[in-house]
């Protein structure tokens, strides 16, 4: 005979059945998410190490597109392409590049057999720091050496420089990179324009780093190097280290003339004036003149295009003489 009822299966028991299947399904469910996030990771490995795979110089130029940004929408940035500049200030910038030129050039010269930056060494091409001696003597005479100041940024900025050439050689690129090209691609502009609005000599003393005396064609050298830095053997690791170092030099870069910006609001609230007693086109005079118009005619030109070409308010002064050391990085990399 047929037995009714309800089959043994579907047979319930309350606190028994009902945990087992939630249990299960919190399994299922912890087990789905697992393999998500694995697939996530694996996925945003995949396009991470598809990334990382460009080349060297083209991922730089990305990884500081941000802070380049920041740097061209600064009003200085822009008012700088009037010509509008002091001569006292541009002085200080150019004191600050020979101490991180010196910096930058002795660790490269540490490393120039070394593999990880062996293949980028231009000393001929690119070096500065005698260019950058040549330009302070010009500016503040024979003892320049005892007279520039070396404020604490950039300090930081040179020490910064020798601790990676001696501990960790293969980001020195990432400084060499953000540095030279931005001058080698920039330099001819703001050449001419310190040459005008400085009204320096058309013989081109006091602007020799923005002269690459090396470089026959600025666009085939640069060519050059980029195909020399990208073939630099790294890892992804390394390569990730070296964009992060490259981001840090640019800001090392603001950190300097940010601390100049310091060093001469200082002086003018201690009613020092912006500029020297003894400017540069004066105390150079006899020897530019030596067998040109006289002194004293040459003396007072000099001392009336000073005066005139000095803004009326220290902080735009402060703004657009800043911009030398700031577009010789940004402008010129951005041209690259």
């Amino acid at each position: 005979m047929l037995e009714l009822g309800c089959p043994a299966q579907r047979l319930h028991y309350p606190g028994k059945g009902t945990e087992g299947g939630k249990h299960e399904q919190e399994q299922t469910t912890g087990k789905q998410r697992s393999e998500t996030k694995s697939r996530n990771m694996e996925m945003s490995q995949k396009h991470s190490s598809e990334s990382m795979s460009k080349d060297l110089s083209e991922l730089m130029k990305e990884a500081t597109k941000e802070v380049h940004e920041q740097a061209e929408n600064t009003p200085f940035m822009k008012n700088f392409q009037k010509g509008q500049v002091s001569l006292h200030e541009f002085k200080l910038v150019t004191a600050s590049l020979y101490f991180i030129y010196s910096a930058l050039e002795e660790e490269i010269e540490r490393n120039k057999n070394n593999p990880v930056y062996a293949p980028v060494y231009f000393p001929v091409e690119l070096h500065r720091k005698a260019a950058l001696e040549e330009d302070l003597e010009y500016f503040y005479g024979s003892n320049w050496r005892e007279e520039i100041p070396c404020p604490e940024a950039t300090q930081k900025y040179v020490d910064r420089l020798h601790y990676v050439g001696k501990n960790h050689p293969e980001l020195l690129v990432a400084h060499a990179y953000t540095r030279y090209l931005g001058d080698l691609s920039g330099g001819q502009v703001l050449k001419k324009i310190a040459q005008k609005a400085l009204q320096l000599p058309s013989t081109g003393e006091g602007l020799a780093f923005f002269t690459f005396d090396g470089v026959s064609n600025a666009t085939k050298f640069k060519q050059l190097y980029r195909s020399r830095m990208n073939a630099l053997e790294m890892d992804l690791a390394t390569k990730r280290r070296v964009l992060e170092e490259a981001k840090k030099a640019f800001m090392l870069n603001i950190q300097v003339f940010e601390a100049l910006q310091e060093l001469v609001s200082k002086g003018q609230e201690n009613g020092h004036p912006g500029q020297p007693k003894v400017e540069l086109r004066t105390r150079n005079v006899n020897k530019s003149h030596e067998h040109g118009p006289a002194p004293g005619k040459e003396s007072e030109r000099t001392k009336k295009r000073h005066t005139n070409m000095i803004p009326s308010t220290p902080l735009v002064r402060w703004i657009l003489a800043l911009s030398f050391l700031a577009t010789t990085v940004a402008v010129g990399l951005f041209a690259m």
